[in-house]
């Protein structure tokens, strides 16, 4: 799981960027869309609206526009009528690497040809769905920060139903388990004194590719910064460990 935790650590560092740049907002948004038209568009029966929202507070969205997204995804909104759906892409990268995009759009055309353009000039190709999906399991992760007492962090993990957990920094973790359990194993490590700062739902790959090549490992990275910028892309996944050398080249 080492290679997850670094790409991992990576991906929050771009997010510190990312979060300066208007997708951030549109990205969050169209969550919150989503969620509240896959359950009850109250966030306290919703765990999945509550977290989309938790997360568009983080990054400072205003208040109007939340309920704004909350009223599109419950249809109570005379907007543009603009309907979202939730998609999942494959594909593969340079060197093999299977990846996973996770898309809201209104335009399924739209987006299969904006991400097969972004794999066709970045070294990789666009695939059928399930061609990479069987090499990913998708758990819940809570984020937590202030571990100061590791022994404390797994006594309170086992208790709440973890099926493991990694120190990525200084006194900070990943606290992994079933989907269906997130919101219990959050609860429980609040409950224990833990500062839990974020949960979500991460596409875990069950094996890796080391990238070692520099070249390779800049049109990689390349690859994954240019489908992240597209409009309908919420998330991007991919399983590649890369060494630490091309590492501190590119980062």
């Amino acid at each position: 799981m080492a290679g997850h935790s670094k790409w991992a650590n990576i991906k929050r560092q771009k997010a510190v960027v990312d979060a300066k740049k208007g997708k951030t907002f549109a990205q969050l948004s169209r969550a919150i869309i989503i969620a509240a038209r896959s359950g009850v568009p109250d966030p306290s029966l919703n765990f999945q609206l509550r977290t989309a929202i938790d997360k568009a507070k983080a990054a400072d969205i205003p208040n109007d526009n939340i309920e704004r997204a909350i009223a599109k995804g419950a249809g109570t909104f005379g907007g543009d009528g603009a309907s979202f759906e939730a998609i999942r892409y494959e594909g593969y990268g340079p060197g093999g690497v299977a990846i996973l995009i996770e898309a809201l759009t209104d335009n399924r055309n739209r987006t299969a040809a904006d991400l097969r353009g972004a794999f066709s000039k970045c070294g990789g190709n666009l695939g059928e769905t399930g061609c990479v999906s069987w090499m990913f399991d998708q758990k819940g992760v809570c984020l937590v920060s202030g571990v100061e007492d590791e022994d404390l962090l797994l006594e309170a993990s086992l208790e709440g139903g973890a099926e493991f957990y990694e120190m990525t920094e200084d006194e900070m973790a990943e606290v992994f388990t079933q989907v269906s359990n997130l919101e219990v194993l959050g609860q429980r490590l609040r409950d224990t004194g833990f500062q839990v700062n974020d949960m979500e739902l991460r596409w875990i790959p069950s094996n890796y590719i080391e990238i070692v090549d520099f070249e390779q490992g800049r049109s990689l990275l390349k690859l994954i910064d240019t489908l992240e910028g597209l409009d309908d892309v919420q998330n991007v996944t991919a399983n590649f460990d890369m060494a630490e050398s091309v590492l501190e080249l590119l980062v």
